[in-house]
């Protein structure tokens, strides 16, 4: 398999520097790579719109906060230090499943919107994405904490991405569960966690939430429901949900994600396994032994 890294180091400063009529298309050409992650929509979508979707830099306004922040994450070396964390991710997926499918990945590390109050303040600059076969892309703000964790962040989306690539978890709109999401999380925050310890976890996630029962046990009453329009409450939390449209249901930002590594590391303890050996276990079975071991009840899906 191979790794594609898209230079958007250069695309993005060839953005800042353009005249103001060039710009949109420029953002067009630094994520026309990525236009396969919609191939299942019919003639696609303007990737100018998915960049300003994912929380890109606002490339109306070329900005020095701009520059810098582009400056910042070369001085980091980050696009090499992403690479590099995706080979050893790769390397520590196969050697704990064989025959684990790695497909070839084009991969966007590109610069966030800092003027975007949700994306700098609540999610504190990190909008990633690897859920579909073949590619990832990570939206970032380079503050000190996304730029000490640029690997486990690489590593959390390469983990999605494995666990819905062929022979994988089959992630079907219709049908599929909060508690798949929420299970996906926590299995790739912990993979995160196998290579680089507590730096893996999210970083978005308060330690209150990941501590809390109560949050715990309302994730845990979400688990069967369907409909990819209410994920966000539930897995994102109620201050991501009110933003796309979707309806708050009481929790806190990453409560999903916080539940998602309990109830991983209640099954992988009582398994003696790895988020690397589990990236095609299905949510269901980690699901059957990991509630009871938390003292909740069954999903109803089990």
């Amino acid at each position: 398999m191979t790794i594609s890294l898209i230079d958007s180091a250069s695309a993005v400063a060839r953005v800042l520097d353009a005249a103001p009529d060039m710009r949109a298309d420029l953002v067009r050409e630094m994520w026309a790579p990525m236009a396969g992650m919609y191939h299942f929509i019919p003639d696609g979508l303007d990737m100018a719109s998915v960049h300003r979707q994912n929380f890109g830099f606002n490339w109306e306004n070329p900005s020095d906060q701009l520059r810098e922040g582009v400056q910042m994450l070369v001085d980091a070396d980050a696009w090499r230090r992403v690479a590099g964390a995706l080979e050893a991710g790769v390397a520590a997926l196969k050697a704990a499943d064989p025959s684990v499918i790695v497909p070839d990945l084009t991969v966007l590390l590109v610069l966030g919107d800092p003027t975007n109050a949700h994306f700098l303040n609540e999610v504190q600059g990190l909008s990633g994405f690897g859920g579909i076969s073949g590619y990832i892309a990570m939206t970032v703000w380079p503050t000190p904490r996304v730029l000490d964790r640029l690997e486990a962040i690489a590593v959390h989306e390469l983990h999605h991405n494995v666990r819905y690539s062929p022979g994988g978890i089959d992630w079907n709109p219709a049908t599929v569960t909060v508690g798949e999401h929420v299970i996906s999380e926590g299995l790739a925050d912990t993979f995160a966690t196998e290579l680089y310890g507590d730096t893996g976890y999210t970083h978005f996630v308060s330690d209150a939430t990941r501590s809390d029962d109560h949050v715990l046990a309302k994730v845990a009453t979400g688990l069967d429901v369907t409909g990819m329009q209410d994920f966000a409450g539930w897995v994102l939390g109620d201050a991501t949900a009110r933003l796309f449209g979707g309806s708050p249901v009481g929790l806190p930002t990453g409560a999903g994600y916080a539940a998602g590594a309990r109830l991983v590391a209640a099954y992988v303890e009582a398994k003696g396994t790895t988020a690397a050996q589990n990236v095609r276990t299905p949510a269901a079975e980690i699901l059957l032994q990991a509630l009871p071991r938390l003292g909740l009840a069954p999903s109803k899906r089990d």
